[in-house]
């Protein structure tokens, strides 16, 4: 029952049997009230949020809840007020009005204990109210605390995942700087060995080359050697050649000589025959033989000094020439006291001494003194043997 409806029940004519009554309604309406408010009190609204996966599970109370049962409380125990006053009635009897005096003041005890009792659970279900306010206070703050925890345990999560994420990189960083750390070192090791190769292909091509070098020298040391062996060879052959030609000119000279011996030989007997008919002629006629003997004999002695003195101003003596050397030149003139011929009769040895001796005749004649003397000693005069010593000519 409403407000409004109490009202009119006090504004229309009550019946005196409707007296009765008043109470019960009030008390009725007092019973619905308090039902109501407790299952206000013991059924707030709630909204349960879902499950979810995170650590704290939270749950929102509404705090509109509770301020609405305490303004419904409240509303409430100002109708039982307004309910439990009297309406002022038509004079009563003096019995009826302590009747009605009496339940009045039953009713108003009851109205009172009822407003004690509801002010009772209103206290308690402020002080609930509270409570679940400062409860949810509490869970929001632990939800919050919670949040805040499961924030950090993200952030220390997500720093980790980072930090995992920094090392996982800093290690791959590594092993990449590692890898080319191992590849430098691989590639330097690879430029070490293959400068080690080229140093000791170079050295090895060093070598070739010096042993090549000592080849082309030893063989060129060999080919000076044989070339000096052969030019000794052909030295001494050489020297055996010119000594086989001296001993060759030496035999051909000791054949002139010889020769030259057995023609001086020849012509000393011829000579010797000569003397021989010139002394039979003598002996055949003393007187003329002796004058003509005397006359020929000076004039062939004074023919021969004039030649033997221009032969001798002609004669250059080689400058090696030593004074046991001696040559005999034979000498054959023209009747006009021309040269026809040299030739040597007894060699000195030394070819030089022997073409001098022979170019001085050369040099010195015609001798035409020759041509002053008779006929008969011309003859005689017309072949001569000149004897050249370094000192004179004989």
């Amino acid at each position: 029952m409403g407000k409004g409806d109490t009202q009119m029940a006090v504004n229309s004519p009550r019946d005196p049997q409707d007296v009765g009554y008043t109470w019960p309604t009030i008390l009725a309406v007092a019973v619905h009230a308090l039902v109501v408010i407790f299952s206000l009190i013991s059924l707030p609204t709630q909204t349960t949020e879902p499950d979810s996966s995170s650590i704290v599970q939270a749950t929102f109370v509404s705090t509109e809840t509770f301020t609405d049962q305490a303004q419904q409380a409240t509303d409430q125990q100002a109708a039982l007020h307004s309910a439990a006053e009297p309406e002022p009635d038509p004079e009563p009897s003096q019995q009826e009005t302590d009747q009605q005096q009496a339940a009045e003041e039953a009713a108003q005890r009851e109205a009172e204990a009822q407003a004690a009792e509801q002010a009772l659970a209103l206290e308690e279900a402020q002080a609930q109210a509270e409570a679940q306010r400062r409860a949810e206070e509490a869970q929001q703050l632990a939800e919050e605390q919670a949040a805040e925890a499961q924030a950090r345990e993200q952030a220390a999560q997500q720093a980790r995942e980072e930090e995992a994420q920094r090392q996982q990189e800093a290690e791959e960083q590594r092993a990449r700087e590692e890898e080319a750390q191992r590849q430098r070192e691989a590639e330097e090791q690879r430029a070490r060995e293959e400068e080690a190769q080229r140093q000791q292909e170079a050295e090895e091509q060093r070598a070739r080359e010096e042993e090549a070098q000592r080849q082309r020298e030893a063989e060129e040391q060999r080919a000076r050697e044989e070339e000096a062996q052969r030019q000794r060879e052909a030295e001494e052959q050489r020297a055996r050649e010119e000594e086989a030609q001296r001993q060759r000119e030496a035999e051909e000279q000791q054949a002139r000589e010889e020769e030259a011996q057995r023609q001086r030989e020849a012509e000393e007997r011829r000579a010797a025959e000569a003397a021989e008919a010139a002394m039979q002629r003598q002996l055949a006629g003393e007187a003329e033989a002796a004058a003509n003997a005397q006359q020929a004999q000076q004039a062939a002695n004074s023919f021969i000094n004039i030649v033997r003195r221009a032969v001798e101003q002609a004669w250059l003596i080689p400058p090696g020439a030593s004074d046991s050397m001696s040559a005999t030149i034979q000498v054959r003139l023209g009747p006009s006291g021309e040269l026809l011929a040299t030739s040597v009769v007894s060699s000195s040895g030394d070819s030089a001494f022997d073409r001098s001796a022979m170019q001085a005749v050369e040099h010195a004649a015609p001798f035409g003194e020759l041509r002053d003397l008779p006929s008969d000693q011309q003859r005689n005069l017309r072949q001569i043997n000149l004897r050249f010593t370094p000192g004179d000519v004989r």
